[in-house]
């Protein structure tokens, strides 16, 4: 009896043609990163050369990352960024977590009515306008607190969490509370445990979600001295170098040559980019687990 097609091995020409796609994706997302931290790296002469973005790398410079650190406003930012990020996703992982343990016990107080809830959100946002209306209301404006709160909890990652925890067998949990054990014991000794690789799934989705964010910093935030780094990178791609002219003519003064606007362009991409490339690895073999068993057995 022939097996079914999905079951059979691969021909030789099968396996060489998925070689050959997963190389050119690696390619297609390895190499714009590797122009963009070429080009950080880069002088006046190599930018004018290349025209542009530069793939061939020559005499490598740091005058970059020096002109961005000396000035003091990308420090600032990079703590502000680091800050609400941290803090953004243990209070959104809290919060998420302790709802969607509630929300998977279907005895619950309100279950049904919590749940149709956050079902909603799906079909109906809040809106730009009523959003800052609350923020405001709140007294928020102009406070970190604006950039987290709004956002702590995200639908699809409570959806998630909870059809994770629901495909927890309910005999783990019986036993733990006919020894005795309460809610948040068998919570923080037997679910969390065994939850693992969708927290760490959840909590990459909270703190990418949190340390890209720039929007509501533009509405919130009128001290630019509390600006994350995603929104100082916005303005200075619009603004040009006026951020930091006043290293750039120190060093001027000092007869040395500024670093190109574009090399201080891709050095502020680079350094947004590195926390995240850090992180990542750490979780990632969290990630389908996670996500597909959240996803399926619910």
């Amino acid at each position: 009896m022939n097996a079914a097609s999905w079951a059979e091995r691969p021909t030789v020409i099968g396996r060489t043609g998925k070689t050959a796609v997963l190389a050119a994706i690696v390619v297609a997302v390895v190499f714009p990163v590797y122009m963009v931290v070429v080009t950080s790296l880069s002088t006046q002469e190599e930018v004018t050369r290349a025209g542009g973005l530069v793939t061939v790398p020559g005499e490598l410079s740091f005058a970059a990352y020096e002109e961005l650190f000396a000035g003091g406003v990308v420090t600032r930012a990079v703590l502000v960024s680091l800050g609400v990020t941290v803090v953004g996703t243990l209070l959104s992982l809290t919060v998420t977590t302790l709802a969607a343990y509630g929300l998977s016990r279907p005895g619950s107080l309100l279950h049904r009515p919590l749940l149709f809830l956050v079902l909603l959100t799906f079909l109906f946002g809040p809106g730009l306008i009523p959003k800052y209306l609350v923020v405001s209301g709140l007294g928020l404006i102009d406070s970190y607190w604006s950039l987290i709160l709004p956002v702590a909890v995200t639908a699809f990652n409570l959806v998630v969490m909870r059809a994770f925890f629901m495909s927890i067998p309910g005999e783990v949990t019986d036993s733990a509370r006919i020894d005795g054990a309460g809610e948040f014991t068998i919570l923080r000794r037997i679910v969390l445990p065994m939850s693992r690789g969708v927290i760490a799934v959840i909590g990459l989705l909270y703190a990418v979600g949190y340390w890209n964010a720039f929007f509501d910093a533009v509405l919130y935030l009128n001290d630019t001295a509390k600006w994350p780094l995603q929104l100082v990178l916005r303005q200075y791609v619009y603004q040009g170098q006026s951020m930091f002219v006043g290293q750039s003519a120190d060093v001027v003064a000092a007869g040395q040559s500024p670093p190109p606007n574009l090399a201080i362009q891709m050095s502020i991409v680079v350094i947004a980019l590195v926390p995240v490339l850090f992180v990542y690895p750490f979780v990632q073999r969290h990630f389908t687990k996670g996500v597909l068993v959240g996803a399926v057995k619910g």
